[in-house]
């Protein structure tokens, strides 16, 4: 299974296996190179992880929790989620910002934890084969294990063609589903298996505040996210188009930085369609170290990579110059990049895998 997520994490790969369970991992090294190795456990191994994402708000929760006596051995955000889970239970969702898939494994009570953040930015797959449950982060990576009903579900291949991308709780094979955005999954413990929503969007309308506030607020919400998405180990850099969104995330990171920003646009040959004059303009402004490629019409040497990239079929096109512009900064070393918005990241941070995940 992880043989097949190793364009996922390059840097490293773990296991660990208990008396009713076995997790693997492939790990992409952001925080903490040298000590973030997963899976990884509390202080006596009654508690396991392995956490595919990151947690933005974990320096804090780690003073939170060395506050309250807990021990830590790594720097790395994984390890919050551990001692989280010691002090709150499946409740620790409730104090996490982040994108992220994670399991933990409470080796006393023999039960599973399986959660995904609020907006469903990391992927969850999951396959109940009756006597045993089988998780992971890529649908391709559930596929070779005996006992997966690898027929198409056509209920999920009639929504395909009617939303353009296959229904949140269900794949494109009907043996294999996913844990929806703000889900959480428990097994085991002599239970049958659940699953329960820990967060929804509420939209509480404003009335009382003026043009400027909104505008204020705005301006501070930026400045936050991108400050916490800027914590890591390696180089960071940002995907620029040249319009608002994009250029307010660069303005801001080159605000809390000292060190060069590296930006990455794509362009297009088609006047209409191409932004570069824009994002060349935004990178001059900012000095960022810039860097470009100019998409030809003809995608026939990456459709192949893209769609086992995707794992299912996805009816959004921007999907190509997503995946091109991840490749592009992988290529000048930059493993991270921030992204004001695409097709696959709902506005979050994304990993430029060195396979170009």
């Amino acid at each position: 299974m992880c043989e097949t997520m190793i364009h996922r994490g390059p840097d490293d790969d773990g296991f660990f296996v208990g008396s009713s369970v076995a997790l693997g991992m492939r790990r992409l090294s952001i925080i903490d190179l040298h000590n973030g190795h997963q899976p990884l456990s509390n202080e006596d191994g009654s508690v396991w992880v392995v956490l595919n994402g990151e947690i933005y708000n974990f320096q804090l929760l780690r003073q939170r929790l060395l506050a309250r006596g807990h021990r830590f051995t790594t720097r790395t955000d994984t390890e919050v989620i551990v001692h989280l889970y010691e002090d709150h239970g499946s409740d620790l969702v409730d104090h996490l910002r982040g994108m992220f898939a994670f399991a933990v494994w409470d080796e006393r009570r023999k039960q599973l934890l399986l959660a995904r953040d609020r907006l469903g930015i990391k992927p969850l797959y999951y396959a109940d084969l009756g006597d045993r449950l089988v998780f992971a982060s890529e649908l391709k990576a559930i596929l070779p294990l005996p006992g997966v009903d690898r027929q198409l579900d056509w209920t999920a291949v009639n929504h395909l063609f009617t939303a353009l991308t296959t229904p949140s709780s269900q794949s494109i094979i009907r043996g294999i589903r996913k844990l929806e955005p703000a889900q959480v999954l428990t097994a085991g413990g002599g239970r049958p298996l659940r699953i329960s929503r820990y967060w929804d969007v509420q939209f509480e309308p404003d009335y009382r505040s003026t043009a400027d506030d909104f505008v204020e607020a705005l301006r501070e919400k930026i400045e936050e996210s991108v400050r916490i998405h800027m914590v890591s180990d390696v180089p960071v850099g940002a995907f620029l188009s040249g319009g608002i969104d994009s250029s307010a995330v660069v303005a801001h990171m080159v605000r809390q930085t000292d060190r060069p920003v590296k930006t990455f646009s794509i362009g297009f040959k088609e006047t209409s369609y191409n932004e570069l004059p824009y994002a060349r303009l935004v990178a001059g402004a900012f000095d960022t170290i810039h860097h470009e490629l100019v998409l030809e019409p003809d995608i026939s040497n990456i459709l192949d990579d893209l769609v086992w990239h995707l794992d299912e079929p996805f009816g959004d096109s921007s999907a190509i110059p997503t995946y091109m512009v991840s490749r592009l900064a992988a290529e000048v070393t930059t493993n991270t990049a921030l992204s004001s918005a695409s097709a696959d990241t709902h506005g979050c941070r994304i990993r430029c895998e060195r396979r170009w995940g």
